[in-house]
């Protein structure tokens, strides 16, 4: 996805190379890169490209090729002990050089909106923190940094917004060091610090064996919104949801619906396990067993909106007449006939301008009640009631608790 680019060392020592990636609109705000301890490999090619799909122009530069150009290392034992190597031969004053060298050649590129953040791993969370100290960037973001602590009397000169992100269990930055980090840290405005309970080092990389997928998607979204709060690029998530949701329910055109979403999305829908992953898939999923598959009065009541930096939550009421074997939502029950009206969340992520991924929630119980295939009877279930008190608070709470008249007059 992304080209070599050669930078210029300030101190009039050559250039290195650097990894960029552009967005498919073609330009959009800065972010240098910073990589982990292993070089410009194939993980930092790829948080790059994926930095880009959210609309940034990204510029991975060869911090070591001072000691040696092109360092790409994997995980095992052998490349550890290489990128350690590597690491204990690394000039920092120099490296935040060269930093700045690529930031000053990443905000002159005619891709670059002008404003420029770093975000860094490992090795490169210290870097981005002495980058936010030392450079001209609008935003800096950490991923369970080590030796913060050694410099934090350079935290006076942070202009920018500072995010960094630590485990619990990190051995390179145990508690004594992150408790040093906050205790100076913590009280500026302009800084934001993130802890995740029970993870390790390295815990957003996939393959790790510290991988933890919550806590990774988590520092993401953190990650993302404070980028695009620093410095854009600022989307009509509302507007691109309800597009996505035209073409799904009224103009009922599946390649169109595509078109809203990354080249791989996927959607889930929580209570029925149906859906798709990847485009093919989704893609399958749309064109047979979901936009034409839809009841013709389908109706979406929206009921509240809540909006953020990277997603969308709908709450809404989802209506329609079962006249049909409606795959995706109650799969092989037999049309009935019935009406039914359910409370319905969508949480949509959007990468850049596209749709990521769609969670939606519902109430299976209050559909099959609804459809008379569930007796509700001795069950802690109910029906259309459910969607009558959402859209009216007063209408009868705690029906189905027998002991509810119990409590009458206790304090």
């Amino acid at each position: 996805m992304g080209t070599s680019i050669e930078i210029m060392a300030k101190d009039g020592s050559g250039s290195f190379k650097g990894y960029l990636a552009v967005p498919a609109s073609g330009s959009g705000p800065g972010i240098v890169l910073l990589q982990e301890i292993f070089g410009i490999n194939d993980t930092i090619r790829g948080i790059a490209d994926y930095y880009a799909e959210e609309g940034y122009v990204v510029l991975a530069p060869d911090l070591f090729w001072r000691q040696e150009p092109g360092v790409e290392l994997g995980y095992g034992p052998d490349d550890w002990q290489k990128a350690f190597g590597f690491y204990q031969g690394f000039d920092q004053d120099l490296g935040i050089a060269d930093i700045d060298a690529a930031v000053e050649a990443l905000r002159a590129r005619p891709e670059c909106s002008g404003q420029v953040g770093a975000l860094g791993f490992c090795l490169g969370a210290r870097l981005a923190y002495l980058t936010a100290c030392r450079c001209n960037v609008e935003v800096a973001v950490g991923y369970y940094g080590m030796g913060i602590q050694d410099h934090l009397d350079e935290a006076a000169n942070i202009k920018g917004r500072l995010v960094l992100h630590f485990a619990e269990n990190d051995e390179y930055c145990p508690t004594e060091q992150r408790e040093q980090i906050h205790a100076a840290l913590q009280g500026q405005d302009n800084v934001e610090l993130y802890l995740y309970p029970g993870v390790d080092h390295a815990f957003a990389r996939a393959g790790s064996e510290h991988y933890h997928k919550p806590s990774a998607l988590m520092a993401h979204q953190r990650s993302v919104t404070a980028f695009r709060k620093a410095m854009g690029p600022h989307y009509d998530l509302s507007a691109l949801w309800d597009k996505h949701c035209e073409y799904e329910f009224d103009t009922r055109n599946v390649a169109d619906t595509m078109a809203t979403m990354v080249a791989e999305p996927y959607v889930n829908h929580i209570p029925t396990l149906t859906g798709g992953v990847g485009y093919k898939n989704l893609y399958r999923f749309y064109k047979n067993h979901f936009v034409d598959a839809n009841p013709p009065d389908t109706k979406l009541i929206p009921i509240s909106r809540t909006i953020g930096d990277t997603q969308i939550v709908d709450e809404l009421l989802f209506c329609f007449t079962h006249d049909r074997e409606i795959d995706w939502l109650v799969p092989g029950i037999a049309p009935t006939g019935r009406y039914v009206e359910i409370p319905f969340v969508a949480v949509v992520k959007f990468r850049g301008d596209k749709l990521y991924h769609e969670h939606i929630y519902w109430d299976q119980a209050s559909v099959l009640v609804q459809l008379g295939v569930l007796d509700p009877a001795g069950l802690p279930v109910a029906g259309r009631e459910t969607a009558a008190k959402l859209l009216d608070e007063t209408l009868p709470s705690n029906e189905l608790m027998g002991n509810w008249p119990s409590s009458e007059g206790k304090d």
